[in-house]
């Protein structure tokens, strides 16, 4: 259902830190599968043997301004009813109006919960409008002509002082303007980029900052715990579809949880990979990037991200969990920087513990690379700490690492320069570690 909204809420930030949700990794190929494997939750990569599985192909749901759209209705058949109630008359299996009372209570129910989550939340959802410049390309003299480019997404208030939180791919690099729409059609210009994850992390995370907000009282979301999401949850997702729609509302159910995609543009280029990532079938559509995604207490357990192409009601978001370090280290510090480890891993099941020969059946395995790169990353905060090939990491701070929680959402609650403990077992051995965040590089 589609609903409009423009309530004010209460101008707190509320951020529970404890652990993001997660699941089994599923090692998904792009639209052909790259050579080197699928990337781990370091924004690193996995060994080549997990890299053979076909999957659909997934997009960024970013919408190109202007772009046009086709509605099509579907007629249902009327002989199909008439027949269907015959031979349930002729049965004896005629829905009594009392069931019929009964879905109705039901169905209204359900329309007034999902009107009322709108109410709570539509009010710290944006329209974020981007102009900029596309990679160049090589018109027909062979000159090298770059393109400029104008889209749209969705941005999440997270502060009454204005500041954003959105898709990485919706403020790109090459963004040279940012403008932010409230539900209510207030519309700010003055808008900076404050900071983006890299484009070779796994989470696809920016933040802007609305610079002058002239006296105009913002809403910002109330973020809630991801860790507490089970398959099966409603949930809504609100969003500016197609670029031209704001605050357009879908509704639906969390499907699973701790996917790993690779996804790029409806145009197929810019593919990233994104790990850990909750699945819905609320629909996610193009120009929803960046957007809530919403449990049945309107608080955002994640953020919208990917689709599927070629499926239907097939999307995926980021769990908040996973980024609520960065949430307080913006609000608190009004920059972006990554906490790090340093490690190729993979994340373990029980199909991986059996391949790999390990008794320890879930945890962050640092495998052996095919290419001969190092597992450890060389003068990272791993390598300083001790941590070695072929060990497994299945605790941080005590907090085991499994389907709930993954290496990435545990280390995503904390900020560079922050120690961690890590239980690691090395052969028959099980040994803590403490280690040291360093600040993810650039590239």
């Amino acid at each position: 259902m589609d609903t409009d909204n423009s309530k004010k809420q209460s101008d707190q930030v509320e951020i529970n830190s404890e652990s993001a949700a997660g699941n089994d990794s599923q090692t998904v190929k792009e639209y052909s599968v790259s050579s080197t494997g699928k990337p781990n939750r370091d924004g690193l990569r996995l060994p080549k043997q997990f890299s053979n599985v076909a999957l659909p192909n997934f997009r960024r749901p970013t919408s190109s301004a202007g772009r046009g759209f086709i509605v099509v209705l579907i007629a249902l058949v009327a002989s199909f009813f008439g027949s269907w109630y015959g031979a349930n008359y002729r049965s004896g299996n005629v829905v009594s109006s009392g069931t019929i009372s009964n879905q109705k209570k039901i169905a209204t129910s359900q329309s007034q919960l999902i009107s009322s989550i709108v109410n709570k939340v539509g009010p710290s959802v944006v329209s974020v409008n981007v102009t900029g410049t596309a990679p160049s390309q090589i018109d027909m003299f062979g000159y090298s002509q770059p393109q400029q480019v104008v889209a749209a997404g969705t941005g999440l208030i997270i502060s009454s002082s204005g500041i954003v939180m959105t898709n990485r791919h919706v403020v790109p690099e090459g963004t040279q303007t940012v403008s932010v729409t409230l539900s209510d059609g207030t519309e700010f210009k003055d808008v900076e980029v404050i900071g983006r994850t890299n484009a070779s992390d796994s989470l696809d995370v920016a933040f802007l900052k609305i610079k002058d907000t002239k006296g105009k009282k913002l809403v910002p979301a109330n973020i809630g715990d991801s860790s507490k999401v089970a398959v099966g949850d409603t949930v809504v997702a609100i969003g500016n579809a197609l670029g031209q729609f704001q605050n357009t509302v879908t509704s639906g159910i969390i499907s699973g949880y701790g996917r790993s995609v690779q996804a790029s543009s409806s145009a197929g280029d810019s593919a990233e990979n994104l790990d850990d990532l909750f699945q819905t079938d609320a629909a996610i559509n193009e120009g929803n990037s960046g957007g809530p995604l919403v449990d049945i207490n309107g608080q955002v357990i994640g953020l919208n991200t990917a689709v599927a192409g070629g499926a239907q009601n097939i999307g995926f978001a980021i769990p908040m969990n996973n980024i609520t370090g960065l949430i307080k280290q913006v609000l608190e510090t009004g920059k972006l920087a990554r906490p790090y480890l340093g490690v190729r891993y993979v994340l373990l099941t029980d199909d991986y513990a059996y391949q790999f020969n390990l008794n320890v059946k879930r945890g962050a395995y640092i495998a052996p690379t095919q290419d001969g790169s190092p597992s450890i990353v060389p003068g990272s905060p791993a390598d300083k700490a001790g941590l070695q090939e072929k060990d497994t990491i299945t605790k941080v701070d005590g907090v085991a690492i499994d389907e709930q929680h993954s290496l990435l959402s545990l280390l995503g609650r904390h900020q560079p320069g922050d120690r961690v403990n890590l239980t690691v077992v090395r052969g028959d051995k099980t040994m803590t570690i403490q280690a040291t965040l360093g600040t993810a590089p650039s590239n």
